[in-house]
């Protein structure tokens, strides 16, 4: 097992939207349908066909990565469908060590939707449960699938209501995973409070005194702009800043600024969005949602971008930033697609 240390990759690929079939990133239908316009819906979207569409996008990072001399890394979450066996079974079948790759995951969501895409409504695609218990069964299934590569372990969308922040149990636990199988411990946040959730993660000890997490992954881009502050203190104190949802789930691809000021640069909206996440002075990494290999390729673009990014381009982008809580509501209208 190989421990991660302030060394994660600035870009590396979340499976959000590789490892099941339905996700809510804008035009989704558009991108997975039109290269496969003579299959049926079904075959489009089979167990098969998406493990394919992961496999040619792991394979474009692992190329990207070699170019860029660093790690291919991956995102996974015990939620995103299939994700975990997809990494697994690519890493394992192209014969990539573990000290080769960086790989990450979450526990606390279930997957529940079944590989379908439309649900009854109302109906969830995943099911939230911070308990100790779901801790103990997900931590065991994710060791099944990518226990040999596993680098970092996230609390998936740690919240107040949850529990996860005081439950002392499952603290004790993170920390004894952490001990057993050499990994990290991170949290991931989602909502208008975000910012709050982190604080109160920094305050979290465990028996022996040190800092229970290790990273946070957060929802950061031009539009929500909310946690700035409570990432600079994180990342002051020592914890990885790993960045979600850059392009915010496609919305920002639309911005009519956006796209002004990359005409303007000669670049693409997608390399501005995540160029601009890493121009941040927390000094996070970001995970592209590609689905195509052209899409991160493009989204790869930002790695250069970011260092010429001039202080009046960042002024112009800090300006676009939403009110978090319509942020939040706007993307709780999203469809699965």
């Amino acid at each position: 097992m190989v421990i991660i240390t302030n060394t994660l990759p600035r870009l590396g690929l979340g499976l959000a939207a590789l490892g099941r079939p339905g996700y809510i990133n804008l035009n989704r239908s558009d991108i997975f349908d039109g290269k496969d316009a003579n299959k049926s819906d079904t075959q489009r979207r089979s167990i098969d066909s998406m493990q394919e569409k992961a496999n040619e996008v792991m394979q474009s990072l692992v190329s990207l990565a070699k170019e860029n001399g660093t790690k291919p890394w991956f995102d996974c979450a015990r939620s995103y469908g299939l994700s975990e066996k997809f990494v697994g079974d690519f890493l394992k079948n192209n014969q990539i060590s573990a000290s080769d790759v960086v790989v990450s995951s979450k526990w606390g969501y279930s997957y529940v939707a079944d590989w379908n895409i439309e649900l009854e409504s109302g109906a969830p695609h995943e099911i939230k449960d911070h308990s100790i218990d779901n801790f103990l069964k997900q931590i065991e299934e994710t060791k099944e699938q990518i226990g040999d590569y596993l680098n970092l372990y996230q609390v998936h969308s740690a919240t107040f209501e949850s529990g996860i922040l005081t439950d002392i149990r499952v603290h004790e636990a993170l920390a004894s995973t952490r001990k057993e199988i050499s990994c990290q411990i991170g949290l991931s946040v989602s909502s208008p409070v975000q910012n709050k959730i982190i604080e109160e993660a920094l305050k979290i000890k465990t028996s022996d005194g040190e800092r229970l997490f290790d990273s946070v992954q957060c929802t950061y881009n031009i539009l929500e702009q909310r946690p700035a502050d409570a990432l600079l203190k994180a990342h002051k104190e020592g914890m990885d800043i790993i960045i979600k949802e850059g392009m915010a789930n496609g919305r920002i691809l639309k911005n009519e600024k956006v796209v002004e000021i990359s005409d303007r640069l000669g670049c693409t909206p997608d390399a501005l969005a995540l160029a601009f996440v890493l121009a941040q002075p927390f000094k996070p990494r970001v995970l592209s949602g590609a689905v195509t290999p052209e899409q991160l390729e493009s989204n790869a673009k930002c790695l250069k971008l970011a260092e010429e990014l001039t202080m009046d381009d960042l002024q112009i982008l800090y300006g676009l930033a939403m009110d978090s809580e319509q942020y939040w509501q706007d993307r709780a209208k999203l469809e699965w697609n």
